[in-house]
């Protein structure tokens, strides 16, 4: 299964290194095509993982010639980050409020704000769609950033973490004459680090993979996100399209690899029920 999945990322990888006539041979169909009109073919594709000829002009093009592309990645940048670094501060907040504070209300109100989290994208577009043209944020990235910013995945993750905080610390706090903000800053946050570093890597995926949202929000192509360009690349420069793919997924694969222990603890600790 480890195989099978690696193995389209293998391919990405080896054939964004191939010259753009060794990729057309490739993924040519040889041998002879039968009853065209069915859509029969007689043929195998000839599939090879190792170049023959090493070069890096797919990337250079796509650095170099195709400025589009690293300017649609700072605008994949300026729309990630705000709405990670929001949500983990709204999440972690609203979390520590639902974990450890008492009020009337609290696990009814928890159980209305986590319905939102099983709904699809899809039933609270339109509505998103309509405070967006009512406040005059079409065509920007507040329209993305800021429904972002309040999604209830965050809020439900670090709730978990906040349960197994013990009351004793809170308490103990408290005598020593710190309120609650002092409380989140000093004792909580620091003992969900794990949860925070899973929440961060998620986050990061989901959004810089995201497509619907900016196709809908965002009528200019000049403010769109990375995660839209790689359709644009036609069939003509696939080793164009290869390259860009390998850039596109090296942020992921890094912020993985730089959070790969705290993520993996973090998912672990996070179906622990208290």
């Amino acid at each position: 299964m480890a195989a099978a999945m690696l193995f389209p990322i293998v391919v990405t990888l080896t054939n964004s290194f191939m010259t753009e006539g060794e990729i057309n041979h490739n993924y040519r169909l040889i041998g002879k095509m039968v009853n065209i009109a069915a859509g029969e073919r007689d043929g195998y594709i000839n599939l090879k993982l190792l170049p023959d000829w090493v070069t890096f002009r797919q990337y250079a093009e796509v650095l170099i010639h195709k400025p589009v592309f690293l300017h649609m990645f700072w605008n994949s940048v300026l729309l990630v980050v705000p709405i990670i670094a929001g949500q983990a501060a709204v999440a972690s907040l609203a979390a520590y409020a639902f974990a450890k504070l008492r009020f009337r209300g609290r696990d009814k109100l928890f159980f209305v704000y986590l319905m939102t989290m099983l709904m699809p994208f899809q039933v609270t577009l339109v509505p998103n769609y309509i405070m967006a043209d009512k406040l005059g944020l079409m065509n920007s990235a507040s329209a993305i950033v800021l429904p972002g910013i309040f999604g209830a995945f965050g809020v439900f993750m670090l709730r978990q973490f906040m349960l197994h905080i013990p009351y004793t610390y809170i308490e103990a706090a408290k005598i020593d004459g710190a309120g609650h903000i002092a409380i989140f800053y000093k004792i909580a946050v620091p003992l969900i680090r794990p949860g925070m570093a899973a929440l961060v890597v998620l986050l990061f995926v989901d959004n810089w993979n995201m497509v619907e949202q900016p196709l809908i929000f965002l009528e200019d192509a000049f403010k769109q996100p990375l995660s839209l360009y790689l359709s644009r690349i036609n069939e003509g420069a696939r080793g164009v399209a290869f390259a860009a793919s390998v850039l596109y997924m090296t942020p992921m694969v890094l912020l993985f690899l730089y959070a790969e222990s705290y993520f993996i603890e973090g998912i672990q600790l996070s179906g622990i029920k208290g």
